[in-house]
């Protein structure tokens, strides 16, 4: 089921490849990279270098 969000954006439901949380991310999955839901995308990704 695709929903919209606050911003008009289509959201898709997903499962977090990490613990397993079921999800809604504002992109179409390809399958070919893990989607993560909020929490869990905090852990993966990358720090943010401050210039």
């Amino acid at each position: 089921m695709v929903g919209k969000d606050n911003f008009g954006r289509e959201m898709h439901k997903v499962t977090c490849a990490d613990c397993g949380q079921e999800t809604e991310v504002p992109f179409k999955p390809d399958g070919a990279r893990p989607v993560y839901c909020r929490d869990c995308y905090q852990k993966h990704r990358k720090p943010r270098r401050d210039y």
